[in-house]
């Protein structure tokens, strides 16, 4: 059977996307057909005309790689979600709730109902061993929650480790079917601001509040020990980036999701752990596979943490709480 011409653009694309490492605008599946995500927006949207002589002056809006670095007052969101909300993508928000974790569930919720890609398609897909525990939260027209359950588990690390695990089984048997873009995010955390569609590329990764400032490379919490799949050496480094908040195109996700847990499972039967479980590995994979998006700490802050001025708003932000209390083997 002769190719077809379809055939002859997503193999084009494909080179693109996966080859080139360049996004673009329309994606091909796997069997052959392809939707369109030009940057198009209604008639008639009122907005603020751009300029190309002011901006934030205070800190790096590009990457060395030409990826946007994404602050408040770079970009305008009447006219970003305008865009996104035509093209009408679907959003899965995989989020663990496991053990006493689950008290966190109505906060994220309920916050995330009110600020995050508001008008949007969203799925939350809860991860929990204790299915009583899910609050019914009164939800927006195309969202919904879908729940997971998963065994419990001893240790707190062991929940960080097999959140890899659950997510590359259940982005296989079901959320593949469903979403078009994945974000994982850690449950114990609150939204305060606007998170929209600023935040979708390909693959964007969240720079962590402690080290985003004038930390050197050598200096960044990588895994350091030659033995563990995580490692990087002391000289090499773009910036350390938190795995409480990740995301993407579905695919990518798949891809990084697995890559964290099968090198985690080869760092098991090396007996040996990385340092910071799937961020050391999150880390590893970024430093190579550069995101197409950086969002900066105002994407994940933290409530024990003061605000500094570059931190023009903070879209969620991770609670203060007792670890010893919360997590299974009182946080060691």
């Amino acid at each position: 059977m002769k190719p077809s011409i379809t055939h002859f653009i997503c193999k084009f694309l494909y080179y693109f996307k996966y080859v080139l490492r360049v996004s673009p605008l329309s994606v091909c599946s796997d069997n052959g057909s392809w939707r369109v995500g030009d940057l198009k927006m209604q008639t008639g949207l009122k907005y603020a005309q751009p300029s190309t002589q002011n901006g934030r002056t205070d800190v790096n809006s590009v990457t060395n790689w030409n990826a946007p670095l994404v602050w408040e007052g770079t970009f305008d969101p009447v006219v970003i979600d305008a865009i996104y909300k035509k093209m009408d993508p679907r959003v899965a928000v995989v989020l663990f709730a496991v053990g006493k974790y689950t008290r966190f569930l109505k906060g994220f919720l309920e916050s995330a109902e009110k600020y995050f890609l508001v008008d949007f398609r969203v799925t939350y897909y809860i991860f929990t061993d204790n299915k009583g525990d899910v609050p019914t939260i009164k939800l927006g027209k195309g969202r919904k929650i879908s729940v997971v359950t998963i065994p419990s588990v001893n240790r707190w690390q062991e929940v960080v480790l097999g959140r890899m695990k659950w997510a590359t089984i259940t982005i296989d048997k079901q959320i593949r079917n469903e979403a078009d873009y994945l974000y994982m995010m850690d449950i114990d955390s609150v939204f305060h601001n606007d998170f929209g569609a600023e935040s979708l590329s390909p693959l964007s990764a969240v720079l962590h509040r402690g080290y985003y400032k004038n930390t050197r490379r050598d200096q960044f919490p990588y895994e350091r020990r030659p033995k563990s799949m995580a490692y990087i050496p002391t000289d090499e480094g773009d910036y350390y980036y938190t795995a409480a908040v990740w995301g993407g195109y579905l695919e990518d996700m798949y891809r990084l999701v697995k890559y964290c847990y099968t090198q985690s499972e080869e760092d098991a039967k090396n007996d040996i752990e990385a340092v910071w479980q799937e961020e050391s590995h999150l880390n590893k994979y970024l430093l190579y596979n550069k995101p197409t998006k950086v969002l900066s700490p105002e994407y994940l802050w933290s409530d024990y943490d003061k605000i500094p001025a570059d931190i023009k708003v903070v879209r969620i932000s991770q609670l203060v709480k007792n670890y010893e209390e919360v997590r299974p083997n009182g946080g060691h």
